[in-house]
């Protein structure tokens, strides 16, 4: 069976067999053509992706170039003799097939998607499962490795934002299911790393209210409304102003996320 990861480095492999090619252009090739598997992709469309719009003479050769170098390590003569083989000659372009189970971004986004069906009816339970399993096949940043053109810079930043996502719905499974002090010490990293994040703020907050840690709880709430004026010229959004006073009350609640922009 032929594999692909892209969270993170670039991977294919065959039968657990590393094929993955090693030419810049030909990995570039390979990583538009699983970000839009299953789908014919016109040469002019490669070309775009592989010279930012502004092709050589010789783009559809080169293109044809770089298929057969990609047909030789995905599949064997017999599947590229009989047409049988994932990589697929159309009119215009070139289609991967790619099937279910076999491309890591596209079970993270399934997953993903469970999840946030799941959360939408309240069974924090199922969503936590489903995100714990898709935030296992994140490894880094997508196409970490590979050249990115037009196309494939706006793939990756939409996987990115549904990173981001991901973590806050598995934040708010977690408060749902009153892991609150479980929580603390991922969101202070979380609250590090993204310093203007109101809602790994905003879920800091409510943690450590929950944890009894109400001083601490607005100390986060201080600083981040600092950092904001001084970066921004920005107050904290409402939202996170009302979890300021649920928490000068007692009453913050993994609730009040839904209160924040995110």
């Amino acid at each position: 069976m032929l594999t692909f990861r892209t969270l993170g480095v670039l991977e294919a492999a065959l039968d657990g067999r590393p094929v993955t090619p090693t030419a810049p252009k030909v990995r570039q090739m390979l990583a538009l053509l699983l970000a839009r598997r299953n789908t014919l992709v016109s040469i002019a469309a490669i070309a775009g992706e592989l010279w930012d719009h502004a092709p050589p003479r010789s783009a559809t050769a080169t293109v044809q170039t770089y298929v057969y170098q990609l047909r030789k390590l995905l599949q064997s003569d017999d599947e590229t003799a009989d047409g049988t083989g994932p990589l697929v000659t159309g009119a215009t372009g070139y289609m991967l097939r790619v099937p279910p189970g076999a491309y890591d971004a596209e079970e993270f986004e399934q997953l993903t998607a469970q999840a946030r069906a799941a959360l939408d009816t309240g069974d924090f339970r199922t969503a936590a499962e489903r995100l714990t399993a898709a935030l296992a096949w994140w490894a880094g940043q997508p196409f970490a490795d590979v050249t990115q053109g037009p196309y494939l810079q706006a793939y990756a930043l939409r996987l990115e934002e549904l990173h981001m996502h991901a973590l806050e719905m598995r934040i708010a499974a977690g408060l749902g299911l009153g892991l609150h002090r479980e929580l603390v010490a991922e969101l202070k990293e979380l609250a590090s790393t993204h310093p203007l994040h109101e809602w790994f703020q905003g879920g800091l907050i409510i943690a450590l209210q929950r944890c009894g840690r109400s001083s601490e709880a607005l100390q986060v709430y201080q600083r981040l409304r600092r950092l904001l004026r001084d970066e921004l010229g920005l107050d904290p959004s409402p939202g996170l102003q009302q979890i300021r006073q649920h928490v000068l009350t007692g009453h913050a609640t993994a609730a009040d996320l839904d209160l924040l922009p995110g």
